[in-house]
């Protein structure tokens, strides 16, 4: 990435707005830069963040999978394989962190090679009743299923944490008013990235650390 022209003073002011959720918009109004200049350093601090959170250690224990559905128009068909929407695949770890991907459907050829890659042997799988998630039966995870139908959770039979990551990355995604669809991996992992850091200041010090590293 070549070397920005701003200066650090005006860097260090975008990545404390960028940290706080401030859109560019805003954040340009507030420091006095071109609101394009704004908007391209945010971009550029979401490249780096998707390099930086691409290679993910592999899970163990308890785990909690689940698709959910992204973007697209409110008014229609809603939920699984809704129209306009991007589908994407979580894995979370109680107590830990948490890994997304867009995928291109949900059925079990595709979510099952991302569960082998991502999750350990002998580690334990909670999901929905979503019929994809049939192959994990005889797989090498043990597998509990939840089925919402019915019931939301019982004891520690439940996806709550993996739910609870979808309704924040959407409620941060929401004040875009719209992501564009080429950007979209990029403001994904940049969810992915504020749920697994959530203390500002280690957010604002790893930023830091990757603009020197890549910008300075």
């Amino acid at each position: 990435m070549r070397k920005s022209r701003l200066s650090k003073h005006k860097q260090n002011k975008l990545i404390e707005h960028f940290v706080a959720g401030t859109t560019a918009r805003t954040a340009a109004v507030l420091i006095d830069v071109n609101k394009s200049t704004a908007s391209y350093y945010f971009h550029r601090l979401r490249e780096l963040i998707f390099k930086d959170v691409e290679d993910s250690t592999p899970f163990s224990g308890e785990i909690e999978v689940d698709e959910s559905y992204f973007g697209g128009r409110r008014k229609g068909k809603r939920g699984r394989g809704a129209a306009g929407k991007v589908p994407v695949f979580g894995l979370l770890k109680r107590g830990g962190k948490v890994f997304t991907k867009i995928i291109p459907d949900a059925k079990s050829a595709t979510l099952m090679p991302i569960m082998q890659d991502k999750i350990l042997p002998d580690s334990v799988v909670f999901t929905d009743s979503l019929s994809s998630y049939n192959v994990l039966d005889v797989s090498c995870f043990k597998h509990y299923r939840i089925n919402h139908s019915e019931l939301f959770a019982d004891r520690k039979n439940h996806i709550n944490g993996i739910e609870n990551f979808w309704n924040q990355a959407k409620r941060h995604l929401r004040k875009y008013n719209g992501v564009p669809k080429d950007h979209f991996h990029l403001y994904l992992k940049e969810c992915e990235w504020r749920f697994n850091n959530p203390d500002p200041k280690q957010q604002l010090f790893q930023l830091k650390q990757l603009v020197n590293k890549h910008m300075g």
